[in-house]
């Protein structure tokens, strides 16, 4: 099992790798990248990351391993376009500052969910359902546009998430059982990164110094 989760945190850092070294790359081409993401386009991209995300969850029982990569591989790259964004608009030092804080609080958060021995299945649940509430809350908000509010919706996301490393760590074994160690370290990690990738947003969105224009 420790050979599962090593090929699981592996696949996690090839996928955090692609997203920021892409993200970072793109941010030194601000006009092109303004194009790639202006309009409704941005929002085509996120309907895609969505669209793989159902897609990888629904047919990971029949996927092949090469499937399970170009989901896994195609999502992180999505995902790297979008975060050049991050990069334009936040200094370099604060990023790697919420990264650094983002990466010790995951290792935390992973370690307890290894060990922990009590069944976290009826955790997922209420996870999912807090994560709807959360989103429908920071819709109406949009109307709103109260700050509070923003901050408060923020800081419940990061406490869902760090419950979904702990729940997605508990159930990285009986998956890799199930569909087999190599795509269930894939997937493994596809849950994991989305986990990471809404911390580190979350963290940055409350803590992070943007640039001065």
């Amino acid at each position: 099992m420790k050979k599962g989760y090593s090929k699981m945190f592996l696949w996690l850092f090839i996928g955090l790798l692609i997203t920021f070294c892409l993200g970072f790359g793109l941010s030194f081409y601000e006009k092109a990248l303004v194009k790639v993401l202006g309009g409704y386009k941005f929002l085509i991209i996120v309907l895609i990351e969505v669209g793989i995300a159902i897609f990888f969850a629904a047919r990971l029982q029949k996927m092949s391993k090469a499937t399970a990569i170009v989901c896994y591989t195609l999502y992180s790259i999505l995902t790297g376009i979008t975060f050049g964004v991050i990069f334009v608009i936040y200094k370099l030092s604060s990023i790697l500052s919420v990264f650094l804080a983002t990466s010790i609080v995951f290792l935390i958060f992973a370690i307890i969910g290894a060990k922990v021995k009590k069944d976290m299945s009826k955790l997922g649940m209420w996870l999912m359902m807090a994560l709807i509430g959360t989103i429908v809350v920071s819709i109406i908000n949009i109307f709103i546009g109260s700050s509070v509010l923003y901050t408060v919706i923020s800081i419940i996301a990061i406490l869902i998430f760090l419950g979904y490393i702990i729940y997605d760590m508990q159930k990285a074994e009986a998956l890799m059982e199930e569909v087999g160690e190599e795509k269930g370290a894939i997937f493994g990690a596809f849950q994991l990164y989305l986990d990471f990738i809404n911390i580190f947003i979350r963290l940055l969105e409350l803590f992070g110094d943007l640039k001065d224009n």
